[in-house]
């Protein structure tokens, strides 16, 4: 068919191409498929991923959120678990997930690591699954980090709560500060300056060898390097120790210059 014969489209009879000629390829996560469960009152942490995947060809994640109330208390931080499950579910439906990442910090701590897998498995049986103090664990092992500076927004129940389950895990905490936020939109607010100076103070101190930067809603991974290299220690965070950890458990094993020491580690056994 020559182009003056072929059809032509008018607003009444438009042309209608069908079954064009087309190819599957692997899409955006021909590599990995992260899943994110993402608090609805967090504003950072899918900034954070994508910071640091977007060097990544093939690595994409993919968030779903799940209610919570900004108000951080232990009862309420609880009441997310029954929750878990339909936001897992809500992540590409149908499409297989390399690693589910939840985003909670304190949470993961009041739930349990173990009830927090088991509900995500509820929605995606067998997949690896990480929360920040999982990811941390591993983060401070494959470091070599034992005794740790940890840097919080949270108010003091919380923060004393969140030292006695990392010496539980055979860490030290000999030094702690606090934003003393209540409310997670505040702690969402504080600058990235806040954080570094705060980190740097508390990283400064002889008694530590690391810093961690407790609480998905804080900001790091643009300034951990510039941290490493005036402390001369490892620094990491709930946001960073988790990309690293999703990273690792979906097989993305190369490391990634510019964000800290941890993005150039593998897992240890």
């Amino acid at each position: 068919m020559t182009a003056e014969s072929a059809p032509r489209g008018d607003a009444a009879t438009p042309v209608y191409h069908d079954n064009l000629a087309h190819e599957l390829d692997p899409g955006l996560a021909g590599r990995a498929r992260i899943g994110l469960i993402v608090l609805a009152s967090d504003h950072t942490i899918e900034h954070e991923y994508h910071h640091v995947l977007s060097g990544l060809d093939g690595v994409t994640v993919y968030g779903s959120r799940v209610l919570n109330d900004p108000s951080i208390t232990p009862e309420t931080l609880a009441a997310m678990e029954s929750r878990i499950p339909a936001a897992c579910d809500m992540i590409l439906p149908g499409m297989p997930l390399d690693v589910v990442a939840y985003g909670c910090t304190s949470a993961s701590m009041v739930i349990g690591e173990d009830k927090v897998f088991a509900r995500i498995h509820e929605a995606r049986q067998g997949v690896p699954c990480t929360t920040p103090v999982t990811a941390a664990r591993a983060a401070f092992h494959a470091l070599g980090v034992k005794r740790f500076a940890l840097l919080t927004p949270y108010v003091e129940e919380i923060n004393l709560w969140m030292r006695d389950f990392f010496q539980s895990q055979g860490f030290q905490v000999p030094v702690m500060g606090s934003f003393n936020q209540g409310n997670d939109n505040d702690a969402a607010r504080i600058s990235l300056e806040s954080i570094r100076k705060a980190a740097l103070t508390l990283g400064q101190d002889p008694a530590v060898d690391g810093v961690f930067v407790s609480c998905t809603s804080l900001r790091l991974v643009a300034v951990v390097e510039e941290l490493e290299q005036a402390l001369g220690k490892p620094v990491s965070s709930s946001n960073h120790a988790m990309i690293w950890h999703s990273l690792r458990l979906a097989g993305v094993e190369e490391p990634l210059e510019g964000f800290g020491r941890l993005m150039r580690c593998g897992l240890e056994d």
